[in-house]
């Protein structure tokens, strides 16, 4: 979040955060928001432990659409996003994720990359869909894999190019230089 509201602040992306939303009640991120001035507050997606559904995810929808919000952006968000919120913001919910997609999908990204012996890894921002890691690519950035590296020092480095990322692939979405073209995005 503070990656983009840095771009936001700097010019370089023509946005405007409405609305931060939480499944950890007392998570960083609504911290920053109420620091920044801008509306905030904890869903809570009971009775589900993996996923964004039922009555939790039409008060998204909800809340999402009272506070003029037209594009969902995810970050640390660990549930499967289901139809309703897909129907509601169609090719306008965006998630980023801590390896080279289609590679590493799911949690701890980074330690599945490491444990493989992957020589590359990085960051992807992609389009949301029904399933797990597996929508349209935006954008992906690299990092190399060191012999030296731990699952906590490659985090670190594919945190650094996350935060290039989602500004960059915003960026792209605000100025309408994506078309979503089957499983693929054009940039144009």
């Amino acid at each position: 979040m503070q990656s983009v509201l840095d771009a936001i602040a700097a010019g370089t992306l023509n946005a405007e955060m409405r609305l931060v939303l939480s499944d950890v009640p007392d998570a960083r991120i609504l911290e920053r928001a109420r620091n920044h001035a801008i509306p905030c507050a904890w869903l809570d997606c009971a009775p589900f432990k993996t996923k964004l559904d039922g009555e939790a995810e039409q008060r998204c929808i909800r809340l999402l659409q009272d506070a003029g919000v037209d594009t969902v952006i995810l970050a640390g968000f660990m549930r499967i996003v289901k139809p309703g919120l897909l129907a509601a913001f169609p090719h306008r919910v965006l998630n980023i994720h801590p390896a080279l997609l289609p590679a590493f999908p799911g949690l701890q990204a980074w330690a599945q990359a490491l444990a493989y012996g992957a020589k590359v890894a990085g960051c992807t921002v992609h389009f949301v869909d029904a399933g797990t890691d597996t929508g349209p690519i935006i954008v992906q950035r690299c990092v190399p894999v060191r012999e030296d590296d731990t699952t906590e020092s490659l985090h670190a480095r594919i945190q650094a190019e996350e935060h290039l990322a989602y500004p960059h692939a915003l960026r792209l979405l605000s100025e309408n230089r994506l078309t979503v073209v089957g499983r693929s995005v054009r940039i144009t």
